[in-house]
């Protein structure tokens, strides 16, 4: 069903729509208006259950990137709606843009960003992902990667930040080849609503106090904050 108003969508009807099991999407990068999409199949990545290969937790262990938190939310959702290889058009409008920080101003969208120094020495935004949270469920919306493993590392960050901070539900939206490979499931939409209202609550802490929580941790013991989260992650993946 098409929205026809033009201007931002309101933080909570775009709260609602999630905790409904819809999310807005618009036809083209150009296009004012959206509609709102309910898949009558959903994937999701169970949180005990990423997928991590060798070669990416040795990535991870490496810090080839230098990972942050919530540094560049509106940069990274631009990064992922702008023209890529095989892919020149996005569902991710200036209108869907403007609407997402509005909500990640209000607290409910965040973004993982993977920077990388650059031939003059300062630092470069090569990959990340973003999406929405409400209650104890993380919504990933779309990620991107102008690096090697920039994105997967995103992920990796965000799978153990999420845990760290008490979430249960990280929803995927859409399977696709690269999210089965690193742990994805798909369920019908009925069994993904039922995940979703009981994962009603609040979380042990925020996601901006378990990226700190890796920080201090990687501070005061010989390992560095990449480490850390493949450590984590390998004791239950």
């Amino acid at each position: 069903m098409h929205s026809p108003m033009r201007n931002t969508i309101p933080v909570e009807t775009l709260l609602l729509a999630y905790r409904s099991g819809i999310f807005p999407m618009a036809d083209t990068r150009e296009d004012q208006d959206v509609f709102w999409v309910e898949p009558r199949d959903r994937a999701i990545i169970p949180l005990n259950e990423l997928r991590v290969s060798k070669s990416l937790r040795k990535v991870l262990r490496s810090d080839r990137f230098t990972v942050t938190i919530d540094n560049a939310f509106e940069y990274v959702i631009r990064a992922c709606a702008a023209p890529r290889p095989g892919h020149p058009e996005s569902w991710i409008s200036d209108r869907i843009v403007r609407s997402y920080v509005d909500l990640h101003r209000a607290g409910h969208a965040h973004s993982i960003e993977c920077w990388q120094q650059n031939d003059l020495g300062e630092p470069e935004l090569v990959g990340g992902l973003y999406g929405v949270s409400f209650d104890t469920v993380f919504c990933g919306e779309s990620m991107f990667s102008r690096a090697d493993n920039a994105s997967k590392v995103a992920l990796c960050w965000l799978v153990a930040l999420l845990r760290n901070a008490g979430f249960k539900l990280l929803d995927c939206q859409f399977m696709t080849d690269h999210l089965a490979s690193m742990g994805a499931v798909e369920m019908p939409q009925k069994d993904y609503l039922k995940l979703v209202s009981h994962a009603r609550g609040t979380t042990e802490s925020s996601l901006a106090d378990a990226f700190e929580d890796v920080a201090l941790n990687a501070k005061a013991s010989d390992y560095s904050p990449g480490q850390l989260i493949a450590q984590s992650l390998t004791q239950t993946s």
